[in-house]
C-alpha cells in the first residue's frame, strides 16, 4: 500500500522560497504519477503540479508556472516541489498525491488520485 509523507512547509515572507518533499513508501516511484495539490481556506482543492515518473512528463497550473518546479529522486523514492517567488495567494495546505501511471492531466486537472498524504501548511506572510 502506497504511503505518502510530506515535509518542508512553514512560514515564509513574500518573495521567499520553500521546498516541499513527498517521501513515498510501499511502491516504487517508477510506476507512479505524483502530484502536488493545495487547498486554501474556503476554496476547492486544486492541482498545482504533477509528474509522471515513467516518462518524466510534467504539468503546472497557470498560477505557478515559472515559479514552481517539480522534480524526483528515484533513488530516494521522493518527489519535490521547489517554490520560488512565493506570494500570499500561495498560502494553503499542500498535499502530495499518487496514482499508478496516470497522465499528468488526469491527475492534476481531473483529480484522479488513489492516495493522499496528510498535508503540510505553507503560509506566506510578512
Amino acid at each position: 500500500q502506497v504511503q505518502l509523507v510530506e515535509s518542508g512547509g512553514g512560514l515564509v515572507q513574500p518573495g521567499g522560497s520553500l521546498r516541499l518533499s513527498c517521501t513515498v513508501s510501499g511502491y516504487t516511484l517508477d510506476y507512479l504519477t505524483i502530484g502536488w495539490f493545495r487547498q486554501a481556506p474556503g476554496k476547492e482543492r486544486e492541482g498545482v503540479s504533477c509528474i509522471r515518473n515513467n516518462d518524466g512528463s510534467t504539468y503546472y497550473a497557470d498560477a505557478v508556472k515559472g515559479r514552481f518546479t517539480i522534480s524526483r529522486d528515484n533513488a530516494k523514492n521522493a518527489v519535490y516541489l521547489q517554490m520560488n517567488s512565493l506570494n500570499p495567494e500561495d498560502t494553503a495546505v499542500y498535499y502530495c498525491a499518487a496514482a499508478a501511471t496516470l497522465t499528468v492531466q488526469s491527475m492534476c486537472v481531473s483529480h484522479q488520485v488513489a492516495r493522499w498524504g496528510q498535508g503540510t501548511q505553507v503560509t506566506v506572510s510578512s
